[in-house]
Parts: C-alpha cells; structure tokens; sequence
C-alpha cells in the first residue's frame, strides 16, 4: 500500500474520486476518510484528526488528497507524511467560491489552500477554469491581510500546477435509453446494433447490453440553434483524445443524505418513467427537463425554478426532475417550488440508487444548470452521457467542457430556449450531441492518473 488516500469531506464527487481511485488502485492503497457533513469543519480540524487516526507504514511513498484538507498542518503533525510525495487534489477553491454575504466569507479557508499548495509537490485542477481562476486570485486575496503580505504567492505555486480533469466511471445505460436516443447511444459510446440488441466493439470486458427497443428511427439533425459569435465551440486543448468505451456501472451506494419524502417519490419516479416512455410519441409527451445538482444556494436554485414558474405560466407542458443531493439546510425555494409545480413534477429528491439515477436522466430530455459556482460539474457531464441536452450559463468552467451552442449568458435566454423545446420537444429528442463526453472517461484518463501515482518521493525531504 504505496498510496495513501485522504478525503477530509467524502461525499459527492470527492467520494466518486476516491472509490473510483481505491477501486483501481486496489492492494496498492489505503483510504482514509472523513464524512460528508459539516464542511466547514472538516476544513478547519481535518489535519488534527488524521494525524491520530492515519496509520503509521513505512510502505507510503504517496499522499494524494484532496483540498479540504489542510496539508500544510497534516505534514507539520505528521513529519512521516511530510517526507511522501504530496499531490492535492482541487475540486473546487475556495478564492472563487460565491457567498452570500461578502462579510460571510472565512479567510482561512482561502488561506488553508495557499498553504496547502505551497506545501504539495504537485498540484492538479480538475479543470483550467479551476486552476485560473484560483492562480489569479491569490494577489488580490492576500491584500485581505491588512499589513505584512506576502509576495509572489502565484509565481511560486504555478510551475506544481496541472490540469486532469475529473475521471468519470460512465456505465452502461442501453437498458435505460428510450428508444429515440438510441442513434445518441451509437455515437457518444460507440455501440452498434446487432439484431434487436446493442453490444460494445472493442472494449474487453464490457457486456453484451440488454436486449433494447426494435426498429429505431435515427435522425439528422442540422443544429437547434447557430453557435454564438466569439465563443469557443470546441473542447479545451488539453482535453484527452476521446475514446469510444463505457465503463463498468457503479454499484448502487448508500445516501450521504436523507430526503423524508425519497421512498415515495421513488416510487412516484418509477411509475411515471414507465408512462411517459410507453403510450406516446415524441411529439405528444411533454418536455421533460432535468436538474441533477445539491441543493444549495451556490447552484441557484432560485433562478431555475422562476424560469420553470414562468414557463408554467405561459401554460407550456413540461415535466421535471429534481434529483440533486440534499444536506443541513435546504433553501426555502424548493419547497415553495415544489408546490407550484404541481403535477409538472415528476420526481423530487435524492436518488441512492445509481440505477435509478442513471435511469432518470436516460428518460430525461433537458439538463439545465444555474450554477454560480463550477469548476468540472460531473452531473452535467453524466446527464449529457445518457442523451440529455445539456443548457449551461457562458461562464464559469462551461465553455470549457460544452461548445457554445449549449451555453446560454442570460435567465431570458434560459426561458427563451426552454419555451421553444416545450413548443417542439421533438427537436430536442432528434438532436445528436456535438460534443463528446469520452474524453472525461476513466478509459481516457485513467492512464494520467496511473502515472502522476506512481512517482517515487521527494529526496530532499
């Protein structure tokens, strides 16, 4: 057990990574984790509670951990580890981070990640959006310290720092796809038809998927709209060469948080996706828009549900899925919103079951994010995956993963294309993604992240 893995806050995707890690690392690693509740804590005392809790071995030779932690107290507590070649992980940073209130905002935090990052031997962004906007942040957060700043922070922690995106363990969903998003399944993960069922070329290991619907109708499709002047329409220059192989589906996990309302919607969920994917075409079943995000206010939650308010309003059909992860507190609007919706929603709350997760978004038509604050979003990558049409906010780390036909500046632009799906949704379910989501696979990556494991220490140490 050469590695040494360490999550101070295992949920959502810094537990995706970790499993992922530990699950192909194997014998050659040892994980230790801290749950995923109360973050701000967890970034303030992680350090304390992994020197007693992180067995001693003179085995280690690498520490890779994510930036919850502050790494720079860990190796000062524990000289042993200190020695290791450290790698931090950033999901997300903290000098980029939206709040609600500007005097709400714990310098710490910020601060535990500079040094955190002056310590690390190697620092990997899982996005350029992330690594820029955390490097170009660090000057003005610094003169937050009225007197005595420090210098040069940038310059000194830019040369450790590197981009690998986040690796996504996609599974098979054929057994999910309605049958209008079989040509989508054909293209994104490289499967064909054989008889009335759809198998993997080239991948070994992978098997044969369900048999699937008969006699599917694929479609052309000229674009639902012209990309928009100025905007990058094209994945970012370092993103791997994609590759055309799904990976093994994740098992079912445990919730890192609990929904009083989650049995009965599942139960809810499950009826309607058995009625809205039998029984009516393309054209006469309603629009159904999905939003797969935490309930917190960093995802604009409130933006979301006006625009959805308003197509109500207008009397356009619509149906929705609400399946984000829920935790403390939840803002008020959700409730509120869930109310107004009424018989437009579908299914509200938290799904466990990766199954059922996937299975959602695979009936899904429309994936919206409002995000405020993202700097990878695996949600939104998955949803793509399993055939949805993705609409983004032009900011952020979006231009980055989706072309720019896909991203919208305004919540006006967000109705405006919403209202003409809701018009047409059959143009949305013709539709073939012009992106690719392979280039984010384990497949694709899985080999950088091998090599950036298997260095050897520092010897100056």
């Amino acid at each position: 057990m050469s590695i040494l893995l360490i999550e101070a806050f295992y949920g959502g995707s810094h537990k995706q990574l970790m499993d992922l890690l530990q699950e192909e690392l194997r014998e050659d690693c040892v994980l230790c984790t801290l749950p995923a509740k109360k973050w701000h804590w967890k970034a303030r005392t992680a350090a304390l509670h992994f020197m007693q809790t992180v067995p001693t071995s003179t085995d280690y030779r690498i520490l890779f951990a994510s930036s919850v932690l502050n790494l720079a107290e860990l190796a000062a507590l524990r000289p042993d580890l200190g020695k290791l070649k450290k790698i931090l992980y950033f999901h997300e940073n903290q000098l980029a981070y939206p709040v609600q209130k500007c005097q709400e905002r714990d310098f710490q935090y910020g601060y535990n990640q500079v040094l955190s990052c002056l310590v690390a031997d190697v620092v990997v962004f899982n996005s350029a959006f992330n690594m820029e906007s955390f490097l170009t942040s660090i000057g003005k957060f610094m003169k937050l310290i009225p007197d005595h700043r420090p210098k040069d922070l940038e310059k000194l922690i830019r040369p450790k720092c590197q981009v690998l995106y986040f690796p996504v363990r996609f599974p098979d969903v054929s057994r999910f796809m309605p049958e209008h998003k079989l040509a989508h399944l054909e293209k994104v993960i490289g499967v064909k038809r054989n008889g009335d069922v759809y198998q993997s070329e080239g991948l070994p290991g992978q098997q044969k998927s369900r048999a699937l619907m008969k006699n599917s109708n694929t479609h052309s499709e000229s674009g639902l709209c012209e990309a928009q002047p100025g905007l990058c329409t094209t994945q970012h220059e370092g993103l791997p060469a994609p590759l055309t192989a799904p990976a093994r589906p994740n098992k079912p996990e445990a919730p890192e948080s609990t929904n009083p309302c989650q049995e009965e919607d599942k139960q809810h969920l499950t009826f309607n996706l058995c009625n809205i994917s039998s029984g009516q075409d393309n054209q006469q079943r309603p629009l159904h828009i999905a939003w797969p995000h935490r309930w917190e206010h960093d995802k604009d939650p409130e933006t979301f549900f006006k625009v959805l308010l308003k197509l109500k309003e207008k009397d356009l059909p619509f149906h929705v899925s609400v399946l984000g992860e829920t935790f403390t507190e939840i803002p008020d609007i959700f409730a509120e919103a869930k109310k107004a919706l009424g018989s437009s929603v579908l299914h509200w709350g938290y799904l466990p079951s990766k199954d059922d997760y996937f299975q959602a978004l695979c009936m899904a038509d429309v994936v919206i994010s409002t995000a405020k604050h993202e700097f990878f979003g695996v949600a939104m990558v998955e949803a793509v995956y399993c055939g949805c049409y993705p609409l983004c906010p032009e900011a952020l780390v979006y231009p980055e993963i989706f072309p720019a036909e896909y991203l919208y500046s305004t919540p006006e632009q967000l109705f405006k294309r919403l209202q003409n799906f809701c018009k047409r949704p059959d143009t949305v379910r013709k539709h073939l993604y012009k992106g690719e989501t392979a280039g984010f696979s384990w497949a694709a990556l899985g080999g950088k992240f091998r090599s950036l494991l298997a260095a050897e220490p520092r010897e100056d140490l």
